[in-house]
């Protein structure tokens, strides 16, 4: 007999504040939230640039006897936006998801659990992360476990990191849960290369604001280093040819970033010479 069906909990919600911010995900979105049917309260920041049906989808997932709150406000920046979530929940502990995440049955019960005896006894918890990619469940090339805090207690806890590549931190100690956080990650490689141009960009910025120095040898030695270690020394081969596609797409994003990091000094250089910035594309 599984777990749910003997916990007590089973059919009550816990005291838990399902945090969520998004912007145009009216496809993604109503899973993750059905999929916290066991929740007190689901919050959910929408970006205002959204032009979906985002707001309405969210209305319509919530289970009958759920609290929603649903607020749509300018970005912030994913760190910002993740603790002004926070912000906005009136549960103790909130679970944090993405839109394109969904908490498993394993993991479901792990988190009952945690409650059948009240308060929980420690500040925050870990899940492992795992990543549907290319119609293939990706456990090589260093994606799986992609353990993450996601379960916190939230009087302790807030979101820190540098742009978009952002973390929860707790004051306390913490635990690992089993069963696995559903990651439906891009839709397709060109989605992915989408993102990929973007977070190398802010990569660039970030390593010029800290003083990098020159990227040349790094161009050359690193990405075919970052194929090696994704492909053989992590495993990528496990998956077959997702697998390989992985490590050549983690290889190009090394490649990317400090590609651009030499373009940002190349541009500096011009602009003390002649006095005018050329900028990146993106």
């Amino acid at each position: 007999m599984s777990l749910v069906q003997e916990n007590p909990l089973s059919n009550h919600r816990l005291p838990i504040s399902c945090c969520i911010i998004c912007g145009n995900e009216e496809k993604d979105l109503p899973e993750a939230i059905r999929s916290v049917d066991f929740v007190q309260e689901i919050v959910v920041l929408v970006d205002d640039r959204t032009t979906d049906k985002t707001v309405e989808v969210a209305q319509n997932a919530i289970a009958q006897g759920q609290d929603l709150v649903l607020k749509v406000e300018p970005w912030r920046g994913h760190v910002a936006q993740k603790n002004r979530a926070l912000e906005l929940a009136q549960q103790d502990w909130a679970l944090c998801l993405d839109a394109d995440e969904r908490v498993s049955e394993e993991l479901k019960e792990s988190i009952q659990t945690l409650f059948l005896n009240g308060e929980p006894s420690k500040e925050g918890y870990s899940m492992a992360r795992l990543t549907f990619y290319l119609g293939k469940w990706i456990r090589g090339g260093g994606w799986y476990p992609d353990r993450k805090l996601r379960l916190v207690k939230r009087s302790v806890a807030k979101w820190g990191g540098v742009d978009p590549h952002d973390h929860l931190q707790v004051e306390g100690s913490t635990e690992e849960l089993k069963g696995d956080l559903l990651h439906y990650s891009y839709s397709e490689v060109a989605d992915h290369i989408d993102k990929l141009d973007l977070y190398t960009s802010i990569a660039a910025r970030q390593m010029e604001e800290k003083g990098s120095g020159s990227p040349v040898l790094k161009i050359l030695y690193h990405p075919p280093w970052k194929f090696l270690k994704m492909y053989f020394l992590q495993r990528g081969f496990r998956d077959g040819k997702v697998g390989f596609i992985l490590a050549c797409i983690g290889s190009f994003y090394v490649f990317l970033k400090y590609a651009k990091l030499w373009e940002l000094k190349r541009n500096q250089r011009h602009a003390r010479t002649h006095g005018a910035v050329r900028p990146m594309d993106r």
